[in-house]
């Protein structure tokens, strides 16, 4: 008699390739049951013991929670308050003045990334995919021996989030509005942010040397608004420049310090180190790259930060320029590379004592988390294939994959945005920073799912496995591309319409009988071609008195394919033998046209 096995012991969460190799079944076999139970998850992905514990009965496998050794208690970790209240508990005494954080907002294609590049005295429109800025970006310049940061935040309305970001990080906001195409409604939504985020706006009226620049009108259109020019008696400081041609650029500096003057504007630089994190990526040979913003207390090499559930020890900060430093005060935009995980772009980071601290912190906020979410399937899968099978719902499945963590939400909000005008519907079952990876792969081949990548690139094994299973990958580097794609393939989705085509026209010469059909028929091709594959259509006179399916074609007792234009041939259809002399012949497909 065989001993019954020990069950086998699980953490209270765990990702799906741990539990594939716990359970010893491959990860391919472990996401179908996933999906069988009605969960959409990636290979990397973490869930949950009592989900773990489904699956494994649908496998057969017994599991069990396995019991943690006992550890000191530690204070709860709550939420976190936002940065400006951190820096209200500063002590008043040790606060000093900082350099103003500038974002710099407005719609697409005004000139924000050009001015940057003037102020900077750089390059960076031209290697944006497009001219499009698409991701954050931080910046440090001095005017007139003081320092300002600026973030460069993208205009395209996709981006929308990261905007609302930017403002969140910044003490005032550069709108940028040019003079020959006014305000346009990434205009509005940039006022909205940064209205919202509390933070007075400075107006850059860009593209002042086109001649059909209309500054004035800029102005009316502003102030229906609220944003008053000073000149009219409100409270807006609005500057006329050039980016291409770097006009007036020293007087904007200027009205930024002015702005910045009126503004408390302070930080503790011997305080608690915080700020936020403005994009992360992971870089091949380098691990995880973070662009953060320092806010309050001075950020060194071998400081321990916590953000959100990532968490890690800086190997390395690196000034905009790239250049390695040792330290960053307040207001300060870094590169930071040491994190173990990909941070949330947005979320705030701190310094904290150690890593068995940060472990601690990052494993509390999963538990609450877990605690105050439960994850569920946005459809079960008998649910979707009932509502399939009844013709209610038709989906595209997306695994998506982009470069950098600031992007993600944009795209995906996007694309669920383009599917909201359409009959058919978008399900996402994974998006993640990254380059497409064999895994991501392997979850599309499961799911019968599209991979699309947005700036980046698909690996060796990703593209063989793709190869293998039938999975398509779609790679873009400019966000227009990959929505119209997403657009085109929903139409594809739709109830296709339906159109005859006709392949040839024959007549009845003679009529035979036959066992099979009963009677068949002698003709010969007038034009075109009949096919085996096709149906037939029956005329006698104008009448139709049959149309349905070839059951036989032949030529001299052969069977064949296909007969074309001049040759005779021997006809059987399906369900009919009633042919008659002098009978015409339509043979015909039925092919489908996606909607225009």
């Amino acid at each position: 008699m065989m001993a019954k096995q020990e069950p086998i012991e699980l953490p209270p969460t765990i990702t799906v390739r741990e539990l594939a190799q716990k359970l010893n079944v491959t990860p391919i076999e472990l996401i179908k049951t996933l999906m069988s139970v009605g969960v959409m998850a990636g290979i990397n992905q973490t869930i949950d013991f009592e989900t773990a514990e489904i699956v494994a009965a649908e496998l057969g496998k017994e599991v069990r929670l396995a019991v943690p050794e006992a550890e000191e208690e530690t204070e709860a970790v709550g939420e976190l308050p936002q940065w400006r209240k951190w820096l209200m508990a500063e002590p008043e005494a040790k606060l000093q003045p900082r350099p103003p954080v500038v974002a710099v907002l407005g719609h697409v294609d005004h000139g924000k990334t050009t001015l940057l590049d003037a102020i900077r005295n750089t390059n960076v429109a031209e290697r944006e995919a497009g001219g499009i800025t698409q991701h954050i970006s931080a910046y440090q310049i001095e005017h007139e021996g003081r320092p300002i940061t600026f973030l460069d935040t993208p205009g395209h309305a996709a981006f929308t989030s990261l905007r609302a970001r930017g403002a969140k990080g910044a003490d005032l906001v550069v709108l940028v509005v040019a003079a020959d195409d006014g305000v346009m409604p990434q205009t509005r939504e940039a006022i909205a942010h940064a209205k919202a985020a509390q933070v007075p706006i400075v107006v850059a009226i860009n593209k002042i040397d086109k001649p059909n620049a209309q500054p004035e009108k800029v102005r009316r259109q502003l102030a229906d608004l609220g944003l008053v020019p000073q000149e009219w008696g409100g409270d807006t400081i609005m500057v006329e420049i050039s980016a291409k041609e770097r006009l007036n650029l020293d007087e904007l500096l200027e009205a930024i310090l002015l702005v910045a003057d009126t503004a408390d504007i302070r930080a503790n630089p011997q305080g608690r180190v915080f700020g936020t994190v403005i994009e992360a990526q992971v870089k091949k040979g380098q691990g995880v790259v973070a662009t953060l913003l320092v806010q309050n207390g001075t950020l060194r090499v071998g400081d321990v930060l916590v953000a959100g559930t990532a968490y890690g020890k800086v190997r390395a900060l690196l000034d905009f320029r790239g250049q390695r430093i040792k330290e960053a005060g307040p207001s300060t935009p870094v590169g930071m590379l040491g994190f173990h995980d990909i941070p949330q772009a947005g979320s705030l980071f701190f310094k904290v004592k150690n890593e068995k601290e940060a472990r601690k912190i990052v494993e509390e906020r999963q538990e609450a988390a877990k605690q105050q979410t439960t994850p569920t399937p946005r459809m079960s899968l008998e649910e979707f294939f009932q509502r399939l099978q009844e013709g209610e719902v038709k989906e595209l499945r997306l695994v998506v994959k982009v470069d950098v963590q600031g992007s993600l939400e944009p795209v995906v909000r996007s694309i669920e945005e383009r599917a909201k005008h359409s009959e058919a519907e978008v399900r996402i079952l994974h998006a993640d920073v990254g380059n497409i990876t064999e895994n991501d792969v392997m979850l599309a081949a499961a799911s019968g799912a599209v991979v699309v990548g947005f700036n980046v690139k698909a690996d060796a094994a990703a593209r063989r496995v793709a190869e293998q299973e039938g999975v398509s990958i779609r790679t873009y580097r400019v966000i227009y591309n990959l929505l119209d794609d997403i657009e085109k393939a929903l139409k594809g989705l739709l109830e296709p319409e339906k159109q005859e085509v006709v392949l040839g026209e024959a007549e009845v010469l003679a009529v035979f009988p036959a066992s099979k059909f009963g009677k068949v028929a002698g003709a010969r091709v007038r034009r075109g071609v009949f096919r085996r594959n096709a149906r037939v259509r029956v005329l006698r006179g104008d009448t139709v008195v049959f149309d349905g399916e070839i059951g036989s074609l032949k030529r001299f007792q052969e069977d064949v394919r296909e007969v074309r234009e001049g040759y005779e041939f021997g006809l059987g259809l399906k369900g009919f033998k009633d042919f008659q002399v002098g009978d015409r012949l339509i043979c015909y497909t039925i092919e489908t046209v996606p909607p225009a």
